[in-house]
C-alpha cells in the first residue's frame, strides 16, 4: 500500500493533474467516475488567496467524492505561501500540494512554479516553513531541473523529503523544455529507487495510453503516475489504464453517443459551477478534445465554439450522435 500521510492508497494509484482551466470541478467530476484516484485542484495563487479574490478563493471549493484531493498552490514568498496554506487547510482538503513545476513565462520568471528550481536552498527553505505551518500533508510537483545543464531532481527530491513532504510528483522535463520533446523518465526511475528516499514518488509526463502507463511503471518502478493533457477531452483514458494494468484488456474508446452524454454532463456541471455566459464561454475549449478525429467535422465545431445558447449547444451535441453514430 501507498500512503500520503495518513491516506492510504491502493498500489498504482493514478492522479489528475493540476492543469489551470481544465482541472476544475466539472472535469474532476468526470475524471472520478472514470477512475482517477486522486484529484488535484487547478494551482491557486498564494497572493490571490492571502488578498481574498474571488477567483482564488473559489477554486478551493471541494467535494467529499473527490477524496483524495489535495490543494495546490504556488508563490514565490514565503510568508505569502506559509498564509496560503493555512487558508487551504480551512478548506478541509486531503493534502496541500506546492507547484514548482509550471514553466508559463509569466508564473516561472517571477520564481513562482519552475522558477523556484534555479534557487533550491529558497525552495527547500520554503518547503520546510510550509510543512511547519499546517497539519496537513505536504506534497510537491516539480520538474527534473531548471534546463539540461541542472537535471537536479535526485537532490532536490532528497533535500525536500528531509524538510518533511509526504510525496513528490515529477514531470520528466526541464523548465527550458516546456512541453516540447519527450519526456525523459531515467532521473524519475533514479528518485524512486535511490535509497535515502521512503515516500511515494509519482511520475508525469507523455503517458497516453495503457501500454505506456505499464512500461512506466514496469520499468522505472513508480509509485504511481499523473495524467495531464492525455487526458484532457479523454477522461475514461484512466479507467483504460486501470483496466490494462489488472486484466491486460484494452477497453476502446467510448462510442460517439456515450461521448455525447459525457460532454453534455460536462456542459451541464460547467453552467452550474461558473454560470452564464462563462460556463459557455470555458466549456469552448472542450468540445474540440472530446470530438477529434471526427471527419468532416469543421462547420459543427464552429457551430460549437460560437453558439451562446444552452439550447442550442444541446441540439448540437444531440445531431452529433446522430450524424456520427457509426464512430
Amino acid at each position: 500500500m501507498i500512503k500520503i500521510g495518513g491516506i492510504t492508497l491502493k498500489k498504482k494509484p493514478l492522479l489528475l493533474a493540476p492543469m489551470e482551466d481544465i482541472s476544475d470541478p466539472p472535469f474532476r467530476f468526470l475524471c472520478k467516475q472514470y477512475g482517477a484516484d486522486i484529484m488535484f485542484t487547478e494551482f491557486i495563487a498564494s497572493e490571490g488567496l492571502i488578498r481574498d479574490a474571488t477567483k482564488s478563493i473559489k477554486k478551493l471549493q471541494i467535494s467529499d467524492y473527490e477524496r483524495p484531493i489535495a490543494i495546490q498552490i504556488f508563490g514565490n514568498k514565503i510568508s505569502s505561501m506559509v498564509e496560503a496554506a493555512k487558508i487551504a487547510e480551512q478548506a478541509n482538503p486531503d493534502f496541500i500540494d506546492i507547484n514548482y513545476g509550471c514553466p508559463v513565462k509569466k508564473i516561472a520568471m517571477k520564481g513562482s512554479g519552475a522558477g523556484m528550481l534555479k534557487d533550491i536552498d529558497f525552495m527547500v527553505e520554503m518547503t520546510a516553513e510550509i510543512v511547519k505551518a499546517v497539519k496537513l500533508p505536504i506534497t510537491v510537483k516539480t520538474r527534473l531541473g531548471w534546463d539540461n545543464s541542472k537535471k537536479n531532481i535526485v537532490e532536490i527530491a532528497e533535500r525536500l523529503q528531509d524538510v518533511g513532504i509526504a510525496a513528490i510528483t515529477i514531470h520528466g522535463r526541464t523548465r527550458a523544455q516546456m512541453y516540447k520533446g519527450e519526456a525523459d523518465w531515467t532521473l524519475i526511475g533514479e528518485v524512486k529507487n535511490n535509497q535515502r528516499m521512503n515516500i511515494p514518488i509519482f511520475g508525469n509526463g507523455d503517458v497516453d495510453s495503457p501500454e505506456k502507463a505499464e512500461l512506466m511503471y514496469n520499468k522505472y518502478g513508480v509509485d504511481g503516475i499523473m495524467i495531464g493533457r492525455a487526458c484532457v477531452g479523454k477522461p475514461w483514458l484512466f479507467n483504460q489504464i486501470k483496466q490494462y494494468l489488472d486484466k491486460g484488456e484494452i477497453i476502446p474508446d467510448p462510442l460517439i453517443k456515450e461521448k455525447v452524454e459525457m460532454v453534455k454532463t460536462h456542459f451541464k456541471k460547467s453552467l452550474e459551477w461558473k454560470g452564464l455566459p462563462t460556463g459557455i464561454f470555458e466549456m469552448r475549449r472542450q468540445f474540440a478534445n472530446y470530438f477529434k478525429g471526427l471527419p468532416n467535422f469543421k462547420t459543427t465545431r464552429l457551430k460549437l465554439l460560437t453558439s451562446e445558447n444552452t439550447t442550442e449547444i444541446i441540439d448540437i451535441l444531440d445531431k452529433i450522435a446522430i450524424d456520427y453514430k457509426n464512430y
